[in-house]
């Protein structure tokens, strides 16, 4: 006689969808929505709601966040115009901030209003669908594409379709409304990796195959609080035609077999770690139905990362692109609507995201430019900003974010700000802020990474960071490693003013003096 082998628990997460799927929440949000968010069940406020990309903020009981999906950070000036009357109708003290995805999370909503915001949504061509837990996260390329002189390809309409495809054209689509854990997808179109490919769980390169233009394809770069790792060539090179079945064909794969028992160990690096690369490579040709073309000898990621601020001349003959500051992606509803005005005036009425928080107004005409550069709102969102305010990225922190062990985007401003006054520095240092490990503001891609932790002296808990170096971007990119831990933060000004004068070549300000130094960890 043989005793079956008892399947596995369940985690809560794994409980909690097998119950009830998030998309279903679409249907009955008209019905609950006018009671509150009190009389919501904690599994629905908690976690369901996010399926909608309504974010339940405990730190701001009663005020949601909603998490928008805008593919390549592409907007259009009337749905700027929507979400910024979003933020000011609806958006309790809200705001808006420009994500490490080319995204926008829209702060301070009540509940009961988010009916009227989502058919004010869909009228625009907007969706929050599947921004949340495990799902899809937004879809990031160049922000430059189709307008970048020296382009390779126009990655726009391939980001919309893997959308498309994975929303069911923003309706909300089961078959990847339950995966394992979150996903992300980066298409790269240009030469200077603007998409950041190697933190993402697939990412598609510019390579050669011959005298044919496609992507050579990465998998299973992700960060977490447990692990963080670059995503590794699947030796497979596709058509761009073939993105979309590609993207299809490994969410399935993921989907079927990615982990589940243990959160930490779901995202699909540790798939490929069980699996092998070959094994793993074969399931993805199995769902696809044909083998793939082997990896082009080398990509076309060849040179530094770029951040798009300042005035660059498009392909088009006589337009430019306005990269523009947006300090720390922070935004309110008049420079929501500022931003939407000036893209009509004096551009085609688009606007773009970046990966580094900021905005970019393209199709401006030469004779555009000198009218555009006397506008206000360039004052202070400026495009020559101070050299380390250039570099700045945040996360949300602990204002807004229950994860966040440190506050964040004020304190990074504030400091940045004192040490651009203090020292004089011939070059961009992109100087990364992230409120816990989790690493929403990629400490792992800077130059220099600030994680938020806390730590214990004389009986009391501070507010500290550990700090982390050497993070590449661009052609042959690294991830960066912690050289020092548990900074306290109200001592980190002097501290990081060392390191920029040791390390990045900074200079004291006349009257300053180079202080003592500090070693770090090698």
């Amino acid at each position: 006689m043989t005793t079956a082998t008892p399947a596995p628990s369940l985690n809560k997460f794994e409980k909690l969808k097998a119950e009830k799927d998030g998309l279903e929440l679409k249907s009955e949000i008209a019905e609950f929505a006018p009671k509150g968010w009190e009389a919501l069940s904690e599994e629905d406020r908690d976690h369901r709601l996010k399926w909608l990309g309504v974010f339940f903020r405990p730190v701001t009981p009663g005020k949601f966040m909603l998490r928008m999906r805008i593919p390549s950070g592409i907007l259009t000036s009337g749905q700027m115009r929507v979400l910024a009357e979003t933020v000011q109708r609806y958006g309790e003290d809200g705001n808006a901030d420009i994500t490490t995805r080319q995204n926008l999370q829209l702060r301070g909503i009540h509940l009961e209003d988010i009916p009227d915001i989502f058919d004010a949504f869909e009228q625009a061509g907007l969706t929050s669908i599947q921004s949340g837990m495990d799902n899809v996260r937004n879809i990031t390329g160049s922000p430059v594409a189709g307008i970048d002189a020296d382009e390779l390809i126009d990655t726009r309409g391939i980001a919309r379709k893997v959308q498309d495809m994975i929303t069911n054209n923003g309706e909300g689509n089961p078959s990847f409304s339950n995966l394992p854990r979150k996903f992300n997808i980066a298409i790269a179109g240009c030469r200077d990796n603007s998409v950041h490919a190697e933190i993402n769980d697939i990412a598609f390169v510019p390579a050669y195959q011959g005298d044919r233009l496609g992507f050579n394809v990465l998998v299973g770069g992700f960060f977490s609080a447990k692990r963080c790792d670059a995503a590794i060539p699947l030796n497979a090179w596709v058509d761009p035609r073939d993105v979309v079945a590609v993207c299809e064909a490994v969410l399935l794969v993921y989907r079927d077999h990615g982990l589940r028992a243990n959160r930490q160990k779901s995202r699909l690096m540790w798939l490929i770690d069980e699996w092998g690369l070959d094994k793993f490579r074969a399931e993805v040709e199995k769902q696809l139905g044909y083998s793939f073309q082997p990896a082009a000898a080398k990509d076309e990621l060849l040179w530094d990362k770029r951040d798009h601020i300042g005035i660059h001349a498009q392909k088009q003959p006589g337009l430019n692109y306005v990269g523009l500051h947006i300090p720390v992606g922070r935004l309110y509803a008049p420079d929501m609507f500022d931003l939407s005005r000036i893209a009509e005036i004096y551009g085609s009425g688009e606007i773009r995201l970046t990966v580094e928080q900021n905005a970019i107004i393209p199709d401006v005409p030469d004779s555009r430019i000198a009218p555009l550069l006397k506008e206000p709102l360039l004052q202070r969102f400026s495009i020559n900003p101070d050299p380390l305010m250039r570099g700045l990225v945040s996360c949300t922190g602990a204002q807004f974010c229950k994860f966040a062990l440190v506050e964040t985007k004020n304190r990074a401003v504030a400091m940045t700000q004192a040490l651009d006054a203090e020292l004089v520095t011939s070059r961009s240092v992109r100087i990364h802020w992230t409120g816990c490990p989790n690493s929403c503001g990629q400490p792992q891609v800077a130059d220099i990474g600030l994680m938020g932790t806390k730590t214990r002296r004389d009986g009391q808990t501070l507010d500290a960071v550990d700090i982390y170096m050497g993070g590449k971007v661009g052609k042959d990119a690294e991830l960066g490693t912690c050289v020092m831990k548990a900074i306290v933060c109200d001592e980190l000004q002097p501290v990081l003013r060392d390191l920029l004068i040791q390390h990045f070549g900074a200079q004291p300000r006349a009257g300053d003096t180079l202080s003592a130094g500090i070693t770090i960890a090698t």
